[in-house]
């Protein structure tokens, strides 16, 4: 299908007012931001289940529900991650039926963000830029500089000067220009999108934005495919900016618009967000869609933004779907990167820490029943973020290389004091 068959171009998600594909986000009339808007009819015509399936193993079998043309430049391998059924979980807690949608295993950088990044950097070759940049509170900037190598071009990462050195580390690796920013995520932001008025970059989430953010879409999509085509009770979805949500919940609309799954049954989405940085959750449960920015302080880094740019959006997602959302202080989110481990063998960063303490609390309140099916989303890998646990976690015992010694030492292990 071409891209003048499917793509309208962007439109306000405020006013309304459209405007054609173009390296913009926000509406010049009223301000409000923009999104991609799709001729669905031409879409409906191309799409099928059978012509998804015979597509790549990656994001890209969804390309027709995406605003790429032409060839995919970078990420071919992006996505299609595990949906793992979580029995051990589900005894744990006492449900029915919970499954992991595990996104810490996403080529190439174990985390939802190369999802986005593989369409926004496409969509800067396609517009001829020859620099991508990001503001990043560690995963996009990761998964920028790793895309920007493997597209050839230029990359400028901004981060936060206190992120874990783990995300550091794998973001210098790609040999980007990495700035550290004296002051917190929406600090580095707005810095960011002052920059972007200057210098001709194509900034993923800031000019790039509406079509950055369509790539999160693929993470709904393989939900409902994953689960034979059928939508799950609720899904739990950790928060930042708040994108992450309202495009899944877009996915499932674009999904039953396009004759992909029928009726009209949807799930129930939920919001999950640290204590320490949990604005979105505050204004679900406060019951008011005028969201109060914060300012951070939680060891969930890469969920670290006290003023999400889709906040308002993510809070329509949520109350209109019936769900809920819910906060996890940094102690139950060490707790749910642990019980996540112990029960499934999933080593998840601590913004899956946060999602499964949200998913649990939620379970045991009884706003996610425990006979209904939930889906978990996991976005990020535990081996990002190790000093969280390095409290918690020690060496058993050490002993002498010797056979009596483990005798020993296995005796005292087992003994009731132990």
């Amino acid at each position: 299908m071409e891209m003048s068959d499917k793509l309208k171009g962007l439109r306000c998600r405020e006013c309304g007012r459209g405007y054609p594909s173009s390296p913009i986000h926000v509406c010049e009339f009223c301000f409000g931001p923009l999104e991609v808007d799709y001729h669905y009819e031409a879409i409906t015509r191309a799409v099928s289940r059978a012509s998804i399936a015979a597509g790549p193993t990656s994001m890209w079998r969804y390309r027709d529900l995406l605003p790429i043309e032409g060839d995919v430049a970078v990420g071919h391998h992006t996505g299609f991650t595990p949906l793992v059924r979580a029995r051990n979980l589900e005894a744990e807690l006492g449900c029915r039926e919970i499954w992991i949608k595990n996104d810490s295993v996403c080529h190439p950088t174990w985390s939802f963000k190369d999802r986005v990044v593989a369409v926004a950097v496409t969509k800067a070759r396609e517009f001829g830029f020859d620099t991508v940049a990001c503001a990043s509170t560690g995963n996009l900037a990761n998964s920028v500089a790793a895309h920007a190598a493997e597209g050839r071009l230029a990359a400028y990462v901004f981060i936060p000067s206190d992120l874990e050195p783990g995300k550091v580390l794998a973001t210098l690796v790609y040999g980007p220009t990495l700035i550290a920013v004296d002051g917190t995520y929406d600090e580095v932001n707005r810095l960011c999108s002052e920059i972007a008025d200057r210098y001709p970059w194509a900034f993923v989430n800031v000019n790039l934005r509406p079509y950055y953010a369509e790539g999160s879409k693929s993470y709904g999509f393989e939900i409902v495919e994953q689960l034979g085509w059928r939508t799950p009770d609720h899904i739990v979805v950790p928060c930042a900016g708040g994108s992450l949500i309202t495009k899944i919940g877009k996915a499932i609309k674009e999904m039953r618009l396009v004759g992909l799954i029928d009726g009209d049954r949807a799930p129930r989405m939920h919001a999950a967000q640290a204590l320490g940085c949990g604005p979105i959750v505050t204004m679900i449960k406060d019951g008011t869609d005028v969201l109060r920015p914060v300012r951070p302080h939680t060891i969930a880094k890469s969920l670290a933004i006290g003023n999400p740019a889709d906040g308002y959006y993510a809070y329509k997602v949520v109350t209109e779907s019936g769900g809920f959302g819910e906060h996890a202080s940094d102690e139950e989110i060490v707790e749910g990167m642990l019980l996540l481990a112990r029960t499934e063998g999933i080593f998840t960063e601590t913004a899956g820490g946060v999602t499964v303490a949200a998913a649990r609390k939620l379970i045991e309140r009884g706003v996610i029943p425990r006979d209904e099916s939930v889906v978990i989303c996991i976005t990020g890998n535990g081996l990002k973020t190790p000093d969280a646990l390095a409290e918690k976690l020690t060496v058993d015992v050490t002993i002498t290389p010797s056979l009596a010694a483990f005798d020993r030492a296995l005796a005292d292990l087992k003994s009731p004091s132990a």
